[in-house]
């Protein structure tokens, strides 16, 4: 058995908002870098070109990529030989949160009822958080900033089996397609299919926190993950929503099993930034 301190937790989480809302993922600065090239819009190309300034003064400064940091969505799998002393993993995780968005100056965006006051909680938690028990002994903790611009526009419809796989692909497409330009593309796109209605939900989140330099393990699934990339930068709506052949930079799909008579799928915009950040303890 494995100890690891509430007080490692809190730190992680407050290192990993910062680096994720300042420091975009080298290989998704990379692919802003190749669609620049590509890119066969003189408009979209200067997007592109800004995208890449913007993100080096992040970095260079340790500045928010983007001015709404966002929720703290943290995925968390937990080793079933770890023993987490000290206080509470999830107090843990959300002092983390307070800490990071506090020391970092990041913007705080969450608020604590959503109907009626919508007061600000003031450091940005409680953190949205995902939790699995796995084998070993570590603690992996993955940090992914989601912004309201893409959240907005993200989406879930309960499919049946007999829409099939063109059902699947039109909903994505149509999603992507009402989307337009809010969620300031290009994009990263998580599709979630399977499952139930949340379970479809929590896939595509999964799946738009995944690197871009990523594709589903099973061939059939990776080959899906091309195609509506393709369909995706069919529509033309380009960097920023100025037209171009970049509306996004990857879309990542993941499944689970679902019901006889279901076919729910779920889709998770991210901005271009597509932010993320992720330890090991």
């Amino acid at each position: 058995m494995r100890e690891i301190h509430v007080s490692a937790i809190v730190d992680a989480v407050a290192g990993l908002a910062v680096s994720a809302c300042c420091h975009l993922p080298r290989v998704l600065y990379e692919s802003i870098r190749a669609a620049e090239a590509r890119e066969t819009s003189a408009a979209g190309r200067d997007v592109l070109q800004q995208l890449l300034v913007n993100a080096d003064i992040a970095r260079e400064e340790n500045m928010p990529i983007c001015q709404d940091t966002g929720l703290a969505v943290v995925f968390a799998e937990v080793g079933q030989d770890v023993h987490i002393v000290g206080g509470s993993f999830e107090d843990a995780v959300n002092r983390g949160v307070a800490k990071g968005y506090t020391e970092g100056y990041l913007r705080k965006s969450s608020v604590a009822e959503p109907l009626f006051e919508r007061r600000n909680t003031g450091d940005n938690t409680p953190a949205v958080l995902h939790t699995r028990l796995v084998p070993g002994e570590h603690l992996r903790l993955r940090l992914a900033p989601k912004g309201a611009g893409s959240e907005n526009k993200s989406a879930l419809k309960m499919l049946v089996p007999a829409d099939g796989i063109e059902g699947v692909k039109r909903f994505v497409v149509d999603t992507v397609r009402t989307a337009g330009s809010s969620p300031c593309p290009p994009m990263v796109i998580g599709v979630g299919i399977g499952g139930n209605m949340e379970l479809a939900a929590l896939c595509a989140k999964r799946a738009a926190a995944r690197d871009v330099n990523t594709c589903n393990p099973d061939p059939r699934y990776a080959a899906l993950e091309e195609e509506l990339l393709q369909l995706v930068n069919g529509l033309g709506t380009g960097p920023q929503g100025l037209g171009g052949n970049t509306t996004a930079f990857k879309v990542n799909v993941e499944f689970c099993a679902t019901h006889i008579a279901s076919l729910p799928v779920a889709v998770n915009i991210n901005c271009h930034a597509a932010r993320h950040a992720e330890i090991v303890l």
